[in-house]
């Protein structure tokens, strides 16, 4: 009996100090079981067309509707909701892993912190939605490149924030006693500095993954993102704006789930914050 309550815990803590951070964990499990159980829920193809079924509104048999082809809204919106998960979560990695690294090196050397962060400053000049366009008009629309064209603008956010918290922490007495002992950069930069700037990170990360799907949303919507024939979110709103005052659900229903998944990242975040930030816990 001991064992179970000491096992349930820190979830009465996770409920009782941070409510809205377990409202987003529960919706972010339950899009992520949409996502990989999408061949569960529905045994419709998301791409097959039923011209005699167009425009039909939602009911039992189309749970969303269907589009202007006939396919079925709510098979192609819940395998939209893979779309944007991955890309979510591979440009909030990628970019925080790159980040990371380059905030570090160069937040501990003085000399290359001032070409690496003209580098960050020029980057940062332009829009992030803007060079991802850009970026994506250079290369053939595919979910890889979509990937790689969201990562690139955030990288220079990372660098900043894992730079000013080393500017901070390399003046601290265990860096210079660890400088004292003989030990190379590169172990007082990831065994020593390194732990302790994954907090703020692991916050920024939270907020790339969202930013990355509503953009990822932005670029399908305006034809610079996924392929057509690959059912997302924004390419689902796309193709149905033209049709909006006759079948309002193509766009409701992606739209709601985009803004859910925002929301549950974004409650996350917050929780994290909130949790990770020690100054903040105590006023708490």
């Amino acid at each position: 009996m001991k064992f179970r309550l000491e096992q349930s815990k820190p979830l009465s803590w996770l409920i009782d100090r941070h409510p809205t951070m377990f409202l987003g964990i529960l919706l972010l499990l339950l899009i992520s079981c949409i996502a990989l159980g999408a061949p569960l829920l529905t045994t419709l193809d998301p791409e097959e067309i039923n011209p005699i079924d167009r425009l039909q509104s939602p009911s039992l048999d189309h749970w969303f509707g269907t589009d202007h082809l006939g396919r079925d809204s709510f098979a192609r919106t819940m395998y939209g909701s893979r779309i944007s998960l991955i890309v979510g979560v591979c440009v909030s990695t990628m970019s925080t892993l790159i980040g990371l690294v380059i905030g570090l090196v160069s937040g501990y050397h003085r000399r290359l912190a001032a070409v690496v962060m003209r580098v960050m400053d020029g980057m940062m000049a332009i829009p992030g939605i803007l060079l991802a366009i850009a970026l994506m008009a250079l290369m053939r629309a595919s979910v890889r490149n979509v990937i790689l064209a969201l990562t690139i603008p955030e990288i220079p956010r990372v660098v900043r924030l894992a730079r000013a918290l080393v500017l901070s922490l390399r003046e601290q007495p265990f860096v210079e006693a660890m400088q004292a002992a003989g030990a190379g950069i590169p172990r007082i930069l990831f065994r020593h500095i390194m732990p302790n700037t994954l907090a703020p990170v692991l916050v920024q990360a939270t907020y790339i993954c969202a930013s990355a799907v509503i953009v990822e949303a932005y670029l399908s919507f305006l034809g610079a993102g996924t392929p057509p024939n690959v059912p997302s979110w924004g390419n689902i709103m796309a193709e149905g704006r033209s049709y909006v005052q006759l079948a309002f659900w193509i766009i409701f229903f992606p739209g709601l789930f985009v803004a859910m998944t925002v929301l549950a990242i974004n409650l996350v975040g917050d929780g994290l914050r909130d949790s990770l930030d020690p100054k903040l816990a105590r006023r708490m």
